[in-house]
């Protein structure tokens, strides 16, 4: 294992042979692995594997203790140059070499195809190329925040600079001046498909000086110049020394192994087994381990244990719910405008705040601008930027913070709902608060109505999802949410409405109210069927309930503000009734109507049931036409019940 003190002048000559001999093991590693699997990334874990060498001997990192605090971070962006990363880290004393080389890419194992956290010295789940320098930079600021002059090391693929998401991650980072990040880039100038410049031209040192960050251009594999490059970031003689540095490293492809040179077949491809024996012996070790390790392994059971990853704990003060009297009508946004300020001015008193909010120039709208006005430290506004945006926030949420992230349903779901699924991939716990669901959004049309958000989000499975009624239970969920350890979505529209009250005038959502993930509230009692919604659509339920009830028709409203956890008990109890309307904001086909035939049908309990929503995207219009127009205003659901009835 080499480590190396930043205020060495150069390295010496027994550093660099130390450093030639350990890439002849990693390399060794590398092609085993690989090999041994049938499968993985040896081309760019050569072309990078000089790169990550030095940075593991300067970085402060612990591998008796790889989740220390106040260590340097090492993210890997181009995650699949896995065979690589395992086979430095098992350098740096990590781990051994045997459980990875018997278990890589097989079911079960931490050793995953492309790196995983369950390794030991993995800081990020990576693999969807773009993502992992978002993360990088969430790490970065965090750091910031807590008043550590620790590093973040990022390192990507030159391919991989063609997504758009990393021009939007190197503009938050000149904004917020992470110049204790470094990224480094493996341009080897080759992908999948070939030559870069033939598959996607672009002018890769020029588009990042665009953006004010500070370039420096190296040999990949001269580890004096890598070396040279870190100390030169960490003595800040660069042009911009707030800003941060990417360091483009010139590599090649397959690097050290003479035929598989600069020959894009083995980005994604293992060496077939005889040239895995004469790759071997050009780098000096015996072919037949090979087939030693080839025994060995079919016989391996998979065991080497999955490290924690679990997201460092944050405490919060949460302030008393006061609810709004009942002839008041408001938003749910401005409720949680109204909550996240008090969450603010109880919790960011300090240096480091505990409470972060996110958003993408939609501060107004989500009403995040009394919470900037409290707590300047802790709002981060990101421009028009979701796809960082939502990973920035899911690694923030790692760190000791609990952080919001706040736009409109159609960019807080559907827009990043591939970062989303990163972020649970990671155990994030971040906290989505999204504003202007459904047709709720009225005028703003199909391509701002977001109508799809619970089929996306019940696809992640630790997403725990809730969508308040009214303002007053808008505070009292994300007085839970605030308290909660994981990853939370919490939805609404965008119209003012009304405060939900008992059949007796009085406040529903009153200062005695309590929220309890998994239950539903009975809002109105009946016996001859039970109507089934929530958020904005619970005030058309309601319009039914009275409309109905002047008839002589007596139909309970249950209001299922948590979406998951499920409320099995509450529907169940509906469906003793014998009739089940669901009303929902949404698609039908894959709204909570859906969720709850399922719920039925598998708990055997046979009952007569409706699902009223919408069938397609809608048109501009007012949300109380769209409504009619869907069957969900309360004439229309009254009139669907009566005939059901009859």
């Amino acid at each position: 294992m080499i480590k190396l003190s930043l205020s060495k002048e150069a390295l010496a000559q027994e550093d660099l042979k130390a450093f030639e001999e350990a890439f002849k093991r990693c390399a060794r590693r590398i092609i085993l692995s690989t090999t041994l699997a049938g499968c993985g990334h040896p081309g760019g874990s050569l072309s990078s594997l000089s790169m990550l060498l030095v940075i593991y001997s300067v970085a402060k990192v612990d591998p008796k203790n790889p989740r220390d605090p106040k260590r340097d971070r090492v993210v890997i962006s181009q995650g699949h140059i896995s065979p690589g990363v395992y086979s430095v880290l098992s350098e740096f004393g990590f781990f051994d070499e045997k459980p990875f080389l018997m278990e890589f890419r097989r079911t079960g194992s931490a050793f995953a195809g492309h790196v995983e956290q369950a390794v030991p010295g993995v800081e990020w789940n990576t693999g969807n190329l773009g993502q992992g320098l978002s993360a990088a930079c969430g790490m970065a600021k965090a750091l910031k925040l807590k008043g550590y002059d620790n590093l973040v090391f990022c390192i990507m693929g030159d391919g991989e600079q063609q997504k758009g998401q990393v021009i939007e991650a190197r503009r938050w980072a000149v904004k917020f001046k992470l110049n204790n990040l470094l990224v480094f880039i493996d341009y080897n100038k080759l992908q999948i498909g070939g030559d870069i410049q033939k598959v996607m031209p672009q002018k890769l040192k020029e588009e990042i000086l665009a953006t004010d960050w500070n370039v420096i251009e190296v040999n990949g594999h001269d580890y004096n110049e890598l070396f040279s490059a870190i100390k030169r970031v960490v003595e800040r003689k660069v042009k911009f020394p707030e800003h941060p540095t990417a360091i483009i490293a010139h590599t090649v492809m397959g690097k050290g192994i003479s035929f598989m040179e600069n020959d894009p077949k083995w980005h994604g491809m293992a060496l077939p087994e005889d040239l895995a024996k004469k790759a071997l012996a050009e780098l000096g070790f015996d072919p037949g381990e090979l087939e030693e390790l080839k025994k060995e392994r079919a016989n391996w059971k998979v065991s080497f244990p999955h490290f924690p990853h679990d997201p460092l704990p944050v405490e919060v003060e949460v302030p008393e719910v006061v609810p709004y009297p009942a002839d008041k009508k408001t938003d749910c946004r401005s409720a949680y405008g109204e909550f996240l300020e008090s969450l603010a001015e109880k919790n960011n008193r300090g240096a480091c705040p505990k409470i972060l909010g996110l958003t993408c120039d939609l501060e107004g709208s989500v009403k995040m601008s009394n919470f900037k006005k409290a707590s300047p430290e802790g709002f981060f506004e990101s421009g028009i930027q979701e796809h960082h945006t939502a990973s920035v926030a899911g690694a923030l949420s790692k760190e000791g913070f609990l952080v919001f992230f706040s736009t409109f349903g159609v960019f807080a779901i559907d827009e990043v709902y591939n970062q989303l699924r990163i972020n649970s991939l990671n155990k994030s716990a971040l906290k989505v608060v999204a504003t202007h669901l459904g047709a709720d959004v009225g005028e703003d049309g199909p391509t701002h109505q977001c109508i799809d958000y619970i089929g996306l989000l019940l696809n992640i499975p630790d997403f725990e999802v809730y969508l308040p009624a009214d303002p007053n239970q808008t505070k009292h969920i994300l007085k839970v949410v605030s308290q909660r350890k994981g990853n939370a979505f919490v939805g609404m529209g965008r119209s003012k409405v009304p405060v939900i009250t008992k059949e007796n005038g009085e406040v529903f959502f009153d200062s005695n109210y309590e929220f309890k993930p998994g239950k539903g509230d009975w809002i109105r009692s009946g016996k001859d069927g039970v109507i089934i919604s929530y958020g904005s659509a619970i005030h058309s339920a309601i319009k039914a309930w009275e409309l109905l009830r002047e008839q002589g028709i007596s139909v309970g409203v249950l209001n299922l503000a948590s979406i998951r956890p499920f409320p099995e008990e509450d529907v169940l109890k509906a469906a003793e009734t014998g009739f089940v309307v669901v009303v929902e904001d949404h698609l039908i086909e894959t709204g909570l109507g859906k969720r709850v035939a399922a719920f039925l049908f598998e708990k055997g309990k046979l009952c007569k049931i409706r699902l009223l929503g919408h069938k397609e995207p809608l048109s501009s219009g007012k949300p109380a036409e769209l409504f009619k127009l869907s069957g969900i205003d309360g004439e229309s659901i009254a009139n669907t019940i009566k005939s059901s009835i009859k």
